[in-house]
């Protein structure tokens, strides 16, 4: 049963389980792009308008919905160093909830409720950054994206290049259907 309690759970999964492990897997890209010398790293947490700045970190006001990383071309651009750079926020969510899991096991972490949500949402962030699927919004998930890089020798890079659909590996039937969609339904919206 759901209780006040399950209450204050929810309220702290979702203001600071979801962001934690959102910059855990940010932190995993940065690293990437950093030992791969890649310039203007940015990373950017949550959505809407800009809470608070500093050079390579920007808050959002709402946090815990999403996140992303930016940065110019990595150095040296081989095919294998795109997919370390596509893996490092499963690898960095993975090291991190293998680390917990082990101090949970060896009773060093109390507080076991809070840890296991935590592995639940790490976990979870995983599982979805894995499936090899385009996302509404056109761009590939992290595990799609290592599948271009192996299948059809194509990363993806802030040209965007998912958006041109004469690339082999561009969009899916189901995709194209989903961006039809998700385009009606604004249009409807703006009508109303």
């Amino acid at each position: 049963m759901f209780d006040f309690s399950d209450l204050l759970r929810l309220l702290v999964s979702v203001f600071f389980i979801l962001p934690t492990v959102s910059i855990i897997r940010e932190a995993g890209y940065y690293l990437a792009a950093v030992l791969l010398g890649a310039t203007n790293k940015y990373i950017v947490v949550g959505s809407g308008p800009v809470l608070f700045r500093f050079p390579s970190i920007e808050v959002r006001r709402y946090f815990f919905m999403t996140s992303w990383i930016t940065y110019d071309e990595i150095q040296p651009d081989h095919k294998f160093w795109h997919i370390l750079i596509y893996a490092s926020p499963m690898l960095s969510n993975i090291i991190v909830a293998v680390i917990i899991n082990s101090l949970l096991g060896a009773e060093i972490l109390g507080g076991e409720i809070f840890w296991n949500t935590f592995l639940f949402y790490t976990f979870y962030f995983v599982l979805f950054d894995a499936l090899p699927v385009y996302q509404p919004d056109g761009q590939p998930t992290n595990g799609r994206a290592i599948y271009d890089v192996i299948r059809h020798n194509h990363w993806h890079t802030s040209e965007r290049s998912y958006d041109d659909p004469n690339h082999p590996a561009a969009r899916t039937k189901e995709q194209e259907e989903t961006i039809k969609n998700r385009d009606r339904d604004i249009e409807r919206k703006d009508e109303a």
